[in-house]
């Protein structure tokens, strides 16, 4: 059950320990990831100063603690140095943000991820030294913006310019295998999956067949994914 008064240096180190993450900032952002982690059987240690969020968490988290993140000594009290990975949800206040990211970039030991409620936001964390800057609305907006339009049924962006979009298949690539259609050499992506109504996800080959109606993940540069889909 979640404490947010009543912990002890030997329970949050036995937390560190174990498969877990410690979240700092339980707004919107990292109230909705901690609880995602919790339902998902990771144990959750949640840090926020606000005591009503704290106690709107109770029972919800493994532990949940009301502490001032910007202090590395309260870090180090929580054994938040002992982690191996940490969310930095906290985006209504800059400055927390940062001393708090900073204190953990001193631990040196959890893998980071910060999130950045604009580019500055973002461009100053990855200075810090953050691999792994989120950008919720940013991405959540284009995301939408390519549903939006219609071709793609969903769009995944990764790092270096890479996407996976769930789409049909092109009138080109029905009818035929796909390693007929040469559509990896024209288009420069990969049909990797494919769907057809009221079936499993498949992974495809070369003598897969698609039809009208199927659904297909393709693979490959961003602008190149993203030229297949609204082609069709």
């Amino acid at each position: 059950m979640a404490k947010h008064h009543l912990f002890t240096p030997k329970s949050m180190e036995r937390i560190a320990e174990a498969n877990s993450v410690v979240v700092i900032g339980l707004g919107r952002f990292g109230g909705a990831l901690a609880l995602e982690l919790a339902a998902a059987g990771t144990e959750v240690l949640g840090i926020d100063n606000d005591e009503d969020i704290v106690q709107s968490f109770n029972g919800r988290l493994t532990h949940v603690v009301r502490a001032d993140s910007t202090k590395e000594e309260a870090l180090r009290q929580l054994s938040v140095h002992e982690f191996d990975r940490a969310v930095v949800g906290i985006g209504s206040d800059l400055e927390a943000s940062i001393l708090t990211t900073s204190a953990l970039l001193r631990f040196n030991k959890p893998t980071i991820w910060a999130k950045a409620v604009s580019a500055a936001h973002g461009q100053i964390l990855e200075q810090l030294g953050v691999k792994h800057v989120i950008r919720p609305e940013q991405d959540m907006g284009r995301r939408v913006a390519h549903l939006v339009r219609g071709a793609m049924l969903d769009y995944v962006e990764f790092e270096d310019g890479f996407a996976m979009v769930k789409t049909r298949p092109p009138k080109e690539a029905v009818g035929r295998p796909l390693g007929d259609t040469g559509i990896r050499s024209k288009h420069h992506v990969t049909i990797v999956a494919a769907k057809r109504p009221g079936q499993e996800w498949d992974y495809t080959t070369t003598s897969t067949v698609l039809h009208e109606g199927d659904e297909i993940i393709v693979a490959g540069a961003t602008s190149a994914a993203e030229r297949f889909a609204t082609r069709l």
